[in-house]
């Protein structure tokens, strides 16, 4: 079996709500690990209800970033592979894709490096279902396992977005990320400052998160842009990842201390498309990941919001803090505990 014959694509559900609702024409739009699955899906679909399947072929970073386009087109646009973030009418439809890989063998690997009595537990939306299974396994041995409510972008307990870490439960000994990937467990490291145990039930590896790879990469990209005098301010357009207060903000900030800066609107931040633009830095308020993934193909800097006030003064070295996006920006960046 192999790793995408493990997701539920709740193909019952979907044929039952295009059935109900008479739907003669859906948008079906899947993240970059489940595009091999979309034709397959596309012609059950179309077979079992007779209605015509669109796919999106945008790229596809999250929850946040909803085919806007595909959506107005057609009678339902179902997204796979995400738990709901964004209030949007009834044609939206989430599709979580929940995992059901065994999780035992990689908690039995994971328990002996477990230091502390108090784990947190911490995983994406294809592994929540399984958060009661994991605790009864910690707690039969001895650990106290704790499962912290996240803000209202946060659908379940102990779920863990790029962008947003407020699940993570600052009374915990250390974590215990289960998924796969770096990226979430590295999140959670540079937002807990605690120790992070990642676990992946697909490959079977458990490792110590060590953030100081990312963070020598991220101070050098500050220091690069310690003597910038303008700036290229990047708001995006995808409906979770808009913060156009959040760069007016800075736009304002930036002038304080005599600076240039200029506010660019864009929907996929990559480097081809900002080559053209003479600034000395950027700064990304679109996706936090952008800045980490990418880092290494961006020729001129590219900063997150927190890295921008360290810049100009307004923040101090120490207080170097992931960026989230948190409640619609309802919510002050967190500091260190």
């Amino acid at each position: 079996m192999s790793k995408m014959d493990t997701f539920d694509f709740d193909l019952d559900r979907i044929v039952s709500l295009i059935v109900e609702k008479n739907a003669k024409l859906i948008g079906l739009q899947f993240p970059e690990g489940l595009k091999r699955r979309a034709v397959e899906i596309a012609c059950l679909l179309e077979e079992r209800t007779g209605a015509t399947a669109l796919i999106s072929g945008k790229p596809c970073y999250g929850a946040c970033d909803i085919d806007i386009e595909l959506a107005d087109r057609v009678d339902f646009l179902f997204h796979f592979g995400h738990a709901p973030i964004l209030d949007f009418n009834e044609k939206v439809v989430y599709i979580e894709a929940r995992a059901g890989v065994d999780l035992l063998p990689v908690l039995k690997k994971a328990l002996p490096l477990l230091r502390g009595e108090r784990i947190a537990v911490i995983t994406t939306v294809q592994h929540v279902h399984k958060l009661e299974e994991i605790c009864f396994f910690l707690e039969e041995h001895g650990k106290k396992c704790i499962l912290g409510k996240g803000d209202s972008r946060i659908k379940y307990p102990g779920q863990v977005l790029g962008c947003d870490f407020s699940a993570i439960s600052l009374d915990a000994d250390e974590y215990l990320f289960i998924g796969s990937g770096g990226f979430h467990p590295l999140g959670v490291a540079l937002a807990s400052h605690k120790r992070v145990l990642a676990a992946d039930p697909f490959t079977g590896e458990v490792w110590e998160v060590n953030p100081d790879k990312i963070l020598r990469q991220r101070f050098a990209v500050i220091a690069k842009s310690m003597n910038a005098k303008t700036f290229g301010i990047i708001i995006s357009t995808k409906i979770g990842q808009r913060r156009e207060d959040l760069g007016l903000r800075l736009r304002a900030m930036a002038k304080k201390h005599d600076l240039e800066a200029f506010l660019i609107l864009m929907d996929l931040v990559i480097p081809e498309e900002l080559m053209s633009f003479k600034v000395d830095a950027f700064v990304n308020t679109a996706c936090p990941r952008i800045a980490i993934d990418e880092a290494a193909r961006f020729s001129t800097p590219l900063l997150s919001p927190i890295e921008f006030e360290i810049v100009l003064g307004e923040r101090k070295w120490e207080d170097m803090v992931f960026d989230e996006i948190r409640e619609y920006e309802k919510e002050e960046p967190r500091n260190p505990p």
